[in-house]
């Protein structure tokens, strides 16, 4: 009997066997590389298999394996070109080593972003967890369920024993980079739009607000909570136009005119830019802005947006990095953290000073 496939149809993993001489259990451990075959015999296996133009299902090498050369991203929202960035480094990265990727958007939503976990990880060979949301007794089930975890930008809390992996921007320190600079320009009197609670890059920041409170006294930093889009900087434009006129509401504590404004990040901060300008509110002029990421938008605004440069395509590479070990069964590195670089640009100046006519002055820019 003629041992050749029938021209209609691909060969099989049987009709490879039988043109060998060996069993379907051989062929599977040839084809995987299993180093426990006889090299004569895997030779001619191989030699079959190339003149049947054999080509083993993904699926079925998976089933064997039990792997499927894909890791699970999971990120609170796919809009934000920061994620995407992050996504674009861990994507290209793990390509190169032969691996896929599968995205899931939780979009902000902490139920939905504990839901995904579990079932991703399911389809996959591990989870990476960007920027999670969720509380940390619920992370830190998690990690003990579904590793090979990686975090990006949240670390798993002192009581994690799965040695998870994190890497990290460091928002605290170009935060207070942020603040630093615009105390140098004479502003006294600053307000910071706050992301999204649970955000543990929102936290970093928080921290770092209350530590430019307590080394500058001469200063005010009032905390609103805004958001982590567009709308939510547009939103706040009102509330910032209001104080920035000095009609707070009636009994407010904080009542002072701002003459900074730090948006969590880039996006809200374009949205800010965009309520202030259709209010007729000058940047920087009547007040400076600043945004945090320097997505590809940032420089091209107008006026361009000062922000903190976060290395979000390295975060991704270090990210796959660290999963790779994993996958590997290799010692997966320490935490890597990264410091954004702040870039200065025209959306920040000297503090506006009041006069007869309104703010119209400028403060001379303080020595650094």
């Amino acid at each position: 009997m003629s041992t050749e496939p029938r021209a209609s149809r691909p060969a099989t993993i049987a009709d490879v066997a039988a043109r060998a001489g060996v069993s379907l259990a051989t062929v599977s451990r040839v084809l995987n590389d299993n180093p426990r075959v006889d090299r004569a015999l895997a030779a001619k296996v191989r030699q079959a298999a190339d003149d049947l133009r054999y080509s083993a299902s993904p699926l079925a090498r998976s089933l064997v394996l039990g792997k499927t050369n894909t890791v699970a991203v999971v990120v609170p929202d796919l809009e934000n070109p920061t994620f995407l960035g992050v996504l674009r480094g861990l994507s290209r990265a793990a390509g190169r080593d032969g691996y896929h990727i599968l995205v899931a958007d939780s979009a902000e939503s902490v139920t939905e972003e504990i839901a995904l976990a579990g079932t991703t990880r399911r389809r996959c060979d591990g989870l990476v967890l960007c920027a999670p949301r969720m509380p940390e007794d619920d992370l830190r089930r998690l990690l003990g369920e579904l590793q090979p975890v990686v975090l990006v930008n949240r670390e798993p809390g002192s009581t994690d024993p799965t040695g998870t992996p994190v890497v990290a921007a460091d928002y605290r320190a170009a935060l207070a980079e942020l603040l630093e600079l615009l105390h140098a320009d004479g502003h006294r009197e600053l307000v910071y739009l706050a992301g999204a609670s649970r955000s543990a890059s929102n936290t970093r920041r928080l921290a770092a607000v209350r530590d430019f409170g307590a080394d500058h006294p001469d200063a005010r930093v009032v905390t609103l909570p805004c958001g982590v889009n567009f709308a939510d900087g547009y939103a706040a434009a009102a509330t910032v136009a209001d104080r920035i006129a000095g009609h707070v509401g009636a009994g407010d504590p904080e009542g002072g005119q701002p003459t900074a404004v730090l948006a969590f990040n880039d996006l809200v901060a374009m949205g800010l830019l965009s309520g202030l300008g259709e209010r007729g509110i000058r940047v920087p002029a009547d007040v400076s802005v600043t945004g945090f990421d320097d997505i590809p938008f940032a420089r091209y605004l107008s006026p361009p947006l000062t922000t903190a440069a976060v290395p979000v395509d390295e975060l991704g590479v270090q990210a796959w990095h660290r999963m790779a070990d994993r996958l590997g069964g290799r010692t997966t590195p320490g935490h890597a953290v990264f410091r954004p670089s702040v870039e200065r640009r025209a959306s920040t100046g000297p503090a506006p000073v009041a006069t007869s006519a309104g703010r119209t002055s400028r403060r001379r820019r303080v020595a650094r």
